[in-house]
């Protein structure tokens, strides 16, 4: 190909130079892409792609208007692509472009939804240290862990956009693997030198202030400090000119939020339900708030749940203070209603992306402010409750003056562009005002020209106009040309018309189009200075914009519990959790609910939950970690009262998701989960754990479910044991609680007995009725057939199922029939010592020459007979699910055929 020059060739050496996956170059109005960037964009962004020739060559080229750029890029850096931008600028020779920024997932300003984007760092060192930065906010949080997993958890927690993983990590194949797994983020290379320790303290000194590293406790935290030195470089290197929103650098820590995993957020469906969709989970049940910054600090509430008790305490007096004043209530609702995101708002100042709309909505909100401060205020309950502290302002004459210069200024609905004049107000600037009258004038001599020409020459179809192409003219009508006097200079024949114009019509428009030049150019400096100064307010605004955000999760809450008659809980130092008539919080608003009580403490603190598949006990325990997580919101909680021991952690073991592709079974990730939990879980934390050791034969499966039991109830562990409810099908566990001191058996009830097989085995003999009711003690039994039967698995394989219980119950010989060939049977028993089958008489674990008919079972049915009696023994039909028992069964007559 031919070496490109012009503007393309300018393209192509900005895109050699920009570290970016595309670029966009500014030429005149448009933004423009070329070549395989331009193919790239028109296939994501449906453009049309053109042609561009340069020196015999011709180039793809697709292009967006200059105040349509922001969609587009923010649609191509969701789709996974750093995009560089190319900026035109006046020099004295024409024009000169140049890469001012570099856009990518976690630097990307412009957001259309409620969630934070967060860019993290990961560095690893004596501890990991992690950063995490919302360029879109200003947020800015490090801190260090121990290991890998609890980093696993952290980026889960946070769901960056970004990651830039330090020198160490990046090195390290199956934690970049690993790291991609769990999360959607986009892993970028950052330089080496970013991540220096030194650098890094430099930086951030630099930054936020001498004493800041010492003042936020990480002075001993070189891979913390790495890493949040290195997310201010790369901020800063991306050239989006937000490091000035960043105003404050915050640690924190185990000791401030709950521990929750990655396996026990998703579990417990916080932000997001198994099957990766929003409806359905907490967030989307709870979120009644009216503000985009409500719903993303309310997200963050519930990812990081405080152990606090003062704070949780200051939430739920202002939220019960809400439940109170209904009418205030929805007042203040109505007024947050219309408030703007100051956060986002003081971002895109800093950075200088905030336009005449951003400064006038920050007028209205900072105006809002101090009316919702104005109805706590005279509402006594609320004056008197902590909810009057969350608007505290160390300076309200500041936001006050701000939002008077700024209203002063801005008129009130100005247009979407700084580069069209038309934002500031008359008034605010006697300069401005000046040549805004004058120009003003010269268009009134402009708008009585028509007047004045007709009636001078008596010409009826004259008019004036302007266009790009010919500036201003006198147009007439082909019919009258002949009266157009002499001094009239034609400059453009049309079908119906020509165009003229004359010295003094010229002499108006270079006027004119002086004054508008003056007026934009004087509007411009204008805009920016009063954008500038919002900036220098970036923390301030930011304040104002929490404190909103925070009133709305609050009012939120309260709402919630007032529709839901949830009620407050009582926050205790100790291990207690009394629910009574607790409901889980997603559950009840779909279904008829039953309410069940949940009593643990010092003396009740394991809890072995058994009863029917399809019963409820996963709602119930899934419901005690809602009710305790609520509570270290500072929420109130779906039960008639509740009294919860404040915890460090909340782990979940609730099933588990095939991961073949990593190599990892099912049982393997369980064996995963059920180790962290046992290593990570404190005597102050909640452990629920639904069936563990189902993933294996069934004698495994009990003695691991039988020793993690002993272990989490301190009998084999030196510290203290947590609370943990544990659900299984294993009744041999039961016993446990005859011998482990704190450990007691719960069950759902049932109403009724499964029919027997004596009888036809119909659905019409069944009375058994799930009363979803947590009793005392543990059920007799699991009811799997009756579950299977619920699931419309046919009668004749429910009937057989019956059968074949009631005779192992009994220890009796089962007849194996071959319903293949319509005769033969074989007697087996279901020998317990060994856990398989073995033939009636003969000799433990051993087919011998068992016949049918006569004939050995080999010879009737085939080399596959005995395999396929061993799987048949080894086979849980209590926990199976009636698809795959049906699978299994399909299967064993394929191999019998």
């Amino acid at each position: 190909m031919t070496e490109a020059t012009g503007i393309v060739g300018e393209f192509f050496s900005l895109k050699d130079g920009a570290e970016a996956d595309l670029l966009a170059m500014q030429v005149g109005d448009f933004y423009e892409f070329f070549g395989d960037d331009a193919e790239t964009v028109a296939d994501e962004l449906d453009l049309q792609v053109s042609k561009k020739s340069s020196h015999g060559s011709s180039y793809p080229m697709a292009g967006v208007p200059v105040g349509e750029l922001t969609p587009y890029l923010t649609a191509l850096v969701e789709r996974g692509y750093d995009v560089a931008v190319a900026d035109q600028h006046e020099t004295a020779d024409g024009h000169a472009r140049k890469v001012t920024r570099v856009v990518t997932p976690g630097t990307l300003l412009s957001r259309t939804d409620a969630s934070a984007r967060y860019l993290a760092a990961i560095v690893e060192g004596e501890a990991w240290g992690l950063a995490f930065a919302d360029v879109t906010t200003g947020e800015f949080f490090v801190t260090d862990v121990d290991d890998r997993d609890a980093v696993f958890s952290e980026l889960y927690r946070f769901d960056p956009a970004e990651m830039l993983p330090g020198p160490t990590v990046r090195a390290d194949d199956e934690t970049i693997e690993r790291l991609r797994e769990r999360t959607d983020a986009a892993v970028s290379l950052h330089a080496t030198e970013a991540f220096a320790p030194g650098r890094a303290r430099h930086r951030l000194r630099e930054h936020f202030g001498p004493e800041t590293i010492e003042s936020v406790g990480i002075e001993d935290a070189d891979a913390a400090i790495a890493a949040a030195g290195a997310v201010l470089s790369y901020v800063e290197e991306t050239g989006q000119g937000v490091l000035a929103s960043m105003t404050r650098l915050q640690r924190y820590g185990a000791s401030d939020h709950v521990e929750l995993d990655a396996t026990t957020q998703r579990n417990l469906e916080l932000t997001e339900t198994m099957r990766g969709e929003a409806s359905g989970s907490l967030l989307d049940t709870i979120d009644h708030t009216v503000t985009s910054a409500g719903t993303r600090t309310l997200r963050a509430w519930l990812q990081r749940p405080r152990r606090s008790r003062e704070t949780l305490e200051m939430r739920a007096d202002s939220v019960e203070a809400l439940t109170t004043e209904a009418m205030a209530r929805e007042r203040l609702r109505d007024v947050l209603g219309d408030a703007y995101d100051l956060e986002r708002l003081a971002s895109k100042a800093a950075s200088g992306s905030a336009d005449a709309r951003d400064l006038r909505a920050a007028v209205d909100t900072l105006e809002l402010f101090a009316t919702v401060r104005k109805i706590v205020a005279e509402t006594p309950s609320l004056a008197e409750s902590p909810l009057s502290q969350w608007l505290d302002e160390p300076d309200p004459d500041a936001i006050a003056e701000l939002a008077a210069e700024l209203d002063a200024a801005i008129v009130e609905d100005p247009p979407g562009t700084v580069t069209e004049g038309g934002i500031i107000r008359s008034g605010y600037d006697e300069e401005l005002d000046a040549v805004i009258d004058e120009h003003e004038a010269a268009l009134e001599w402009i708008e009585t020209l028509p007047e004045r020409e007709q009636r001078d020459h008596g010409i009826t179809h004259l008019s004036v106009d302007r266009n790009k192409t010919d500036g201003y003219y006198i147009q007439v009508g082909k019919s009258e040309v002949e009266n157009v006097p002499d001094h009239y200079e034609n400059v453009k024949t049309l079908k119906n018309s020509e165009r003229y114009t004359i010295p003094e019509l010229t002499e108006r428009e270079r006027t004119i189009f002086r004054l508008e030049e003056r007026r934009y150019d004087l509007e411009h400096r204008l805009f920016e200075e009063l954008r500038e100064r919002v900036a220098e307010h970036a923390d301030r605004l930011q304040r104002v914009g929490q404190a909103l955000a925070a009133v709305d999760v609050l009012a939120a809450l309260s709402t919630h519990a007032v529709r839901n008659d949830w009620t407050r809980p009582e926050l205790r130092d100790t291990r207690a959790l009394d629910v009574e008539a607790g409901r889980h919080p997603v559950v009840e608003q779909t279904t008829e609910f039953v309410p069940n009580d949940l009593r643990m403490d010092d003396d009740r603190r394991f809890l072995i939950v058994t009863g029917p598949n399809m019963s409820g006990k996963s709602t119930y325990m899934r419901q005690a970690a809602l009710i305790v997580l609520l509570a270290q919101i500072g929420s109130f909680v779906p039960a008639r009262s509740a009294a919860v021991g404040i915890v460090d952690g909340i782990y979940t073991r609730v099933g588990a998701l095939d991961e073949l592709a990593q190599g990892r079974s099912t049982f393997m990730v369980e064996m995963q989960e059920l180790a962290n939990i046992l290593h990570s879980a404190t005597e102050e934390s909640l452990v629920i754990l639904d069936e563990v050791g189902r993933g294996t034969a069934t004698y495994d499966g009990v003695s691991i479910a039988w020793a993690a039991t002993e272990y989490l109830s301190s009998a084999q562990s030196a510290s203290p044991s947590p609370k943990t409810l544990f659900a299984t099908h294993y009744h041999e566990l039961t016993s446990l609680a005859d011998h482990i001191a704190g450990v007691e058996n719960v069950h759902v009830a049932v109403d009724g007995e499964p029919a027997t097989s004596s009888g036809a085995g119909t659905a019409s003999d069944d009375a058994v009725t799930f009363l979803r009711t947590v009793r005392d003690g543990p059920a007799d039994r699991s009811y799997g057939v009756h579950v299977a039967e619920l699931a419309g698995v046919p009668d004749p394989v429910v009937s057989r199922a019956r059968d074949v219980l009631e005779r192992l119950r009994a220890d009796e010989a089962i007849e194996v029939q071959n319903g293949q060939t319509g005769g033969g049977t074989r007697q087996v028993v279901f020998d317990l010592d060994a856990g398989q089958m073995r033939e009636a008489g003969g000799d433990d674990g051993q087919t011998g020459d068992a016949t049918t008919d006569g004939k050995p079972i080999v010879d009737r049915f085939g080399e596959d007979a005995p395999d396929v009696l061993e799987t048949l023994a080894d086979l849980d039909v209590e926990t199976m699910s009636p698809v795959d028992l049906l699978a299994e069964v399909q299967e064993w007559q394929r191999r019998l055929e």
